[in-house]
């Protein structure tokens, strides 16, 4: 799920970032020996992402703790459960508690923010995907969480394949000129997507051989004409604008994806916290 070494990169960071020289509260008011067993606990009802990393938090700072999971990512559970135990030094998981918390409530809020989008657009075949619009660092992370709440990832990253846009476009002089100049050096198992404002774009992108057909800030009803047009010669893609008013009715205009980088970047941290057992 995580790879190992960037992840203990990142948990480096944070925690120089939150504790800087040391953490004074606990040095002045905490004796080294004292010993204690906490909970991380949900306060609200949730779908669970992030908890790996968050027992990782505290084994890096302090590999004598001892962290026991819980839960699995992915899980749904209710007001009250114990996602994480940690025994050992008071000291230590005092210490690492902000950071522990701040991941698992910020991935947790993303799984649970997708699962909210997702439920809208229920009883369509469309599914939902996310975006590149993530938070700097954390976005193999963030686009778990989105998995975990019942979404499908994007592009990971721009080597993941090929999306051309109006700028592409504007450059080449046309979609059909676009798209035969990436076909003569793509990776013959590589998808290539085409980025369509208007209905005279998708015609002009189906017949290129285009792989994906994105259909970007039109009207539901320009939509449904788009799949019609594209007739099944491409996957299609709804984007722009997607909010959890306009996703059900978008749903049910025949597209294959609807992305929509509200699941990342506007999606609410639940509330977890650290009380002792």
């Amino acid at each position: 799920m995580y790879d190992v070494f960037a992840t203990d990169r990142l948990i480096d960071h944070w925690l120089v970032e939150d504790i800087g020289a040391c953490d004074l509260t606990v040095q002045v008011m905490i004796e080294p020996e004292e010993t204690g067993k906490f909970h991380m606990n949900a306060r609200e009802p949730m779908i669970v992402a992030g908890v790996e990393v968050a027992a990782r938090v505290f084994k890096r700072y302090d590999p004598d703790l001892k962290v026991t999971l819980r839960v699995k990512d992915g899980d749904k559970v209710e007001k009250g459960a114990i996602l994480v135990e940690i025994e050992g030094s008071a000291r230590s998981v005092l210490t690492a508690e902000r950071t522990a918390l701040n991941i698992a409530q910020r991935l947790s809020g993303i799984a649970n923010e997708t699962a909210r989008y997702a439920a809208a657009m229920a009883g369509s075949k469309a599914r939902l995907i996310d975006t590149r619009k993530t938070t700097p660092g954390l976005r193999m992370m963030e686009k778990h969480a989105v998995t975990c709440g019942g979404g499908l990832n994007h592009r990971l990253g721009l080597d993941n394949g090929v999306m051309i846009k109006d700028n592409h476009i504007a450059v080449c002089g046309s979609i059909t000129a676009a798209v035969e100049r990436a076909r003569k050096k793509l990776p013959v198992l590589t998808k290539l997507e085409v980025e369509c404002d208007r209905l005279e774009q998708v015609e002009e992108a189906a017949k290129a051989g285009a792989d994906v057909i994105m259909l970007d800030n039109m009207s539901v009803a320009d939509m449904t004409k788009a799949v019609e047009l594209i007739a099944g010669r491409a996957k299609v893609e709804a984007s722009g604008g997607i909010n959890i008013d306009t996703i059900g009715p978008i749903s049910r205009t025949g597209v294959d994806y609807i992305s929509t980088s509200k699941i990342t970047q506007s999606a609410p941290a639940v509330d977890i916290g650290l009380d002792e057992a």
